[in-house]
């Protein structure tokens, strides 16, 4: 090496995410950098290495071969030093307890149950708990403490913090009497006229604007149902019964069949998110960073979407495929 110091943990870190997103942008973003703090930390890792990691020009971010051979002895070392922590917490806790709640469908989502595979092969020892919540006793639940963390689609409520696991297309789902039943795909314009099946108030006020597309885009209100739905299922008996609509993840077709329900994309509508959250508050406990230490885990590995009889392509495969434009026709960008 030129340098006469060994690269450090942080630099490490830095190059595995500008090696997942290939865009200073997007690496400086998640990491919490400026761009210029960040291109500074890759070039002093490169000259501690003495090698070139990344081309760089106006239009692309590229690995060099020696900054592909190096990815994996980067991603041990990560891996060491989140190992090396974690025995210091397991031996500060005594014991690991976590209490997760999650709604029904999450039970049998494939992310959900990779999450609670890798934490139990990371920490043996660990405890984890299962609670079946609704929209709003989840948010209760996090607030008083009974839960740690929550699986959860994403967005939440300011007070909470969150980590991503997979992406999805959002679907809209009408009652089968509806005139757009029969189309097979349908633009946010022709539910202009449609009500949105409203969710409990006590649901934060980031989740039930994203739920229902509100605003629209192109400034149209949007008109909601009395209903206080705090429950998928109570969700589904509104759209079936009372000629109104719901946008859901599209897994929820999948999951909730129903032969008076239709489910439809939505082809200007962004997708859905699927992950983790635990009160910003908690944020320091060990516990927490377990969660962060395996999300970040998880997702280098692949997360897969869907439920476990058919989960589908792992979500850094997909932004693999889209960087090398390689995408298959009608596939969503993630």
């Amino acid at each position: 090496m030129v340098g006469d110091e060994d690269p450090t943990a942080r630099q490490l870190r830095l190059l595995l995410t500008l090696a997942d997103e290939l865009h200073f942008g997007h690496a400086a973003t998640r990491l919490h950098l400026t761009q210029p703090a960040l291109s500074q930390q890759i070039r002093s890792l490169e000259h501690r290495l003495g090698v070139q990691l990344f081309e760089r020009s106006s239009r692309r971010v590229e690995l060099t071969p020696e900054g592909q051979a190096l990815l994996p002895f980067a991603r041990k070392v990560i891996d060491a030093m989140a190992d090396l922590r974690n025995t210091v917490r397991r031996s500060t806790l005594g014991s690991d307890n976590l209490t997760f709640g999650l709604s029904e469908n999450a039970t049998v989502l494939a992310a959900t149950n990779s999450a609670l595979s890798m934490l139990r092969e990371l920490h043996p020892t660990l405890n984890i708990s299962i609670r079946v919540v609704d929209f709003v006793e989840r948010t209760i639940m996090l607030e008083k403490g009974e839960i740690d963390a929550a699986f959860v689609y994403l967005p939440v409520s300011d007070d909470l913090c969150a980590q991503p696991l997979t992406t999805e297309p959002r679907v809209v789902c009408v009652s089968t009497s509806d005139p757009l039943a029969d189309r097979h795909s349908v633009r946010l314009h022709e539910l202009a006229s449609h009500q949105v099946v409203g969710l409990a108030p006590e649901v934060s006020q980031a989740e039930r604007s994203f739920w229902a597309v509100d605003p629209r885009l192109d400034g149209s209100a949007v008109s909601y149902t009395t209903h206080q739905v705090t429950k998928c299922e109570a969700l589904l008996s509104a759209v079936s019964f009372d000629r109104a609509i719901a946008f859901v993840p599209a897994v929820t077709a999948e999951l909730y069949p129903r032969p008076n329900i239709r489910y439809l994309p939505v082809q200007d509508v962004p997708p859905c998110t699927f992950g983790l959250a635990w009160p910003a508050s908690a944020r320091e406990k060990p516990q927490i960073a377990m969660l962060e230490d395996m999300c970040h885990r998880l997702r280098r590995r692949g997360v897969p979407t869907g439920t476990m009889q058919s989960p589908g392509v792992p979500q850094h495969a997909v932004r693999r495929n889209v960087r090398r434009g390689q995408r298959t026709a009608g596939s969503p960008r993630v």
